[in-house]
């Protein structure tokens, strides 16, 4: 069990705080130097997350919707140890020590220590609430989301440092365990998809061989689903979705579509989670009404689409159909299912990994198969009671994941902050493990740049 300190004396922070008697403090500009070098347009691009701060840019999900700078002359220069700021975002946590060489917006600041320090040390304690309190202090601004950083007050940033040696301790013993709980959480992360994919599996068989197992069946013509009751309508997509195309509603709630969940509510507040470029101009977003269907046009062939439960607006690079299906929640369930998402990559295609460009008028010929209405509630009213075990079972890894993060969170801070003593705690062999976890999905946005306006096109002509 960890103990803490023996002797603790106040912090100069503007908050009040303790920290241990023989560390040292200092002022950040008494530790770092503002530095920008520009002019080095061929070095790898960089960005900086809340979760994972300084990373490499071509590594995230930005390169597909959120492009740089035609003209990176101006982009700053950033060496391996150097801290890195987001002048916007630090009140939130945006900043990070880099492990890479590379360039960076204007929009950063880059500080080099003045003084020796270990890297990973300044790394975990520049990102611990403690110092990220400071920084609120430090920017200026009414918005929820952008506020800018005030240099003068960010040089009163106050950081304390234990020696060198305890700085080396400290980072073993936080890289350890953090080791341990990052395999715990991709553990139980597989575990949650495996149980997705069993619940997937059970929705997929009861939306295209209904409930019973006796009735007779007819061949389909179909690779991957040979046959379907022999009862069922065949239609085809085009007898229901009929495409729309109204903008002008900047007002209203902004929406996306996930490969698990379909039609969501965007967090615009969440800018780290929810990353993806979102203009300042909304007018030419696609209104969206509770009910119709919404496809990711780009990433359908993975299952980016469903039925929306909101009004909203989504991204001009977003199909939006109204839907002339009675049941629309069967509907729902039944073209999420798997045996439809192949249909859906059987019809797009590109050259871009990742991004495939689904074809409206090759989607109209996407069959679908209809079981009589009572059927359709039968099959609906049984899917929960099929699931329930599974999605409780998903629900409790999830509160696993939910306290071992929490958990990760207060080590880490109680470690870099002197709350506890980990100067003779020996450090056992163990297996490094890559700290790439994502916590939730993102969102499947498309940046304005890969906007195709010729897409409203009627489905039925």
């Amino acid at each position: 069990m960890l103990r803490p300190y023996c002797d603790y004396k106040t912090s100069m922070s503007p908050f009040e705080r303790s920290i241990p008697a023989h560390w040292q403090e200092n002022r950040l500009s008494w530790m770092f130097k503002f530095t920008s070098v520009q002019n080095n347009s061929d070095e790898e691009l960089l960005s900086v997350f809340l979760d994972k701060g300084v990373v490499s840019y071509a590594s995230t999900s930005q390169k597909q919707v959120h492009k740089p700078s035609e003209d990176m002359s101006k982009y700053q220069l950033v060496e391996v140890g150097d801290f890195v700021l987001n002048n916007q975002q630090a009140w939130r946590g945006s900043v990070g020590v880099s492990k890479y060489r590379g360039i960076i917006s204007p929009a950063y600041y880059i500080l080099k220590p003045r003084t020796e320090i270990n890297s990973d040390f300044l790394n975990y304690m520049v990102r611990d609430k403690d110092v990220v309190d400071q920084f609120v202090l430090a920017s200026k601004g009414v918005g929820s989301i952008q506020r800018q950083i005030f240099v003068p007050y960010l040089k009163r940033t106050v950081l304390a440092t234990p020696p060198r040696p305890e700085q080396d301790q400290i980072v073993r013993f936080l890289d350890w365990k953090i080791a341990e709980m990052v395999h715990f959480i991709k553990e139980k992360k597989r575990e949650i998809r495996r149980l997705l994919e069993l619940k997937k599996a059970i929705v997929n068989r009861a939306v295209t061989r209904g409930l019973h197992d006796d009735v007779p069946m007819k061949d389909t013509g179909i690779e991957w689903l040979p046959q379907i009751p022999a009862h069922w309508n065949i239609c085809s997509l085009r007898q229901f979705l009929f495409s729309v195309s109204e903008k002008n509603h900047p007002e209203m709630l902004l929406l996306s579509v996930t490969r698990e969940q379909g039609v969501i509510q965007r967090d615009v507040d969440n800018y780290d989670t929810n990353h993806n470029y979102i203009p300042d101009d909304l007018s030419g977003y696609k209104l969206v009404r509770k009910g119709q269907f919404v496809i990711n046009k780009m990433k359908a062939w993975q299952g980016s689409y469903g039925v929306s439960e909101y009004d909203g607006i989504v991204s001009p690079a977003y199909f939006v159909f109204n839907l002339r299906f009675p049941n629309k929640e069967f509907f729902h369930f039944a073209m999420r299912s798997r045996v439809y998402v192949n249909f859906f990559a059987q019809f797009s295609d590109g050259i871009r990994i990742g991004q495939w460009d689904l074809s409206m008028q090759k989607m109209k010929h996407i069959p679908f198969f209809v079981p009589p209405e009572e059927e359709q509630k039968e099959i609906l009213k049984s899917i929960p009671s099929k699931t329930a075990e599974i999605d409780a079972l998903i629900d409790a890894l999830y509160k696993e994941i939910s306290c071992v993060q929490e958990l990760r969170t207060r080590t880490i801070s109680d470690v870099v902050t002197g709350k506890v003593d980990v100067r003779n705690v020996e450090v056992p062999q163990y297996e490094p493990e890559a700290d790439d976890i994502i916590d939730e999905e993102e969102p499947d946005e498309e940046s304005e740049g890969e906007i195709d306006e010729t897409s409203d096109e009627e489905v039925d002509e």
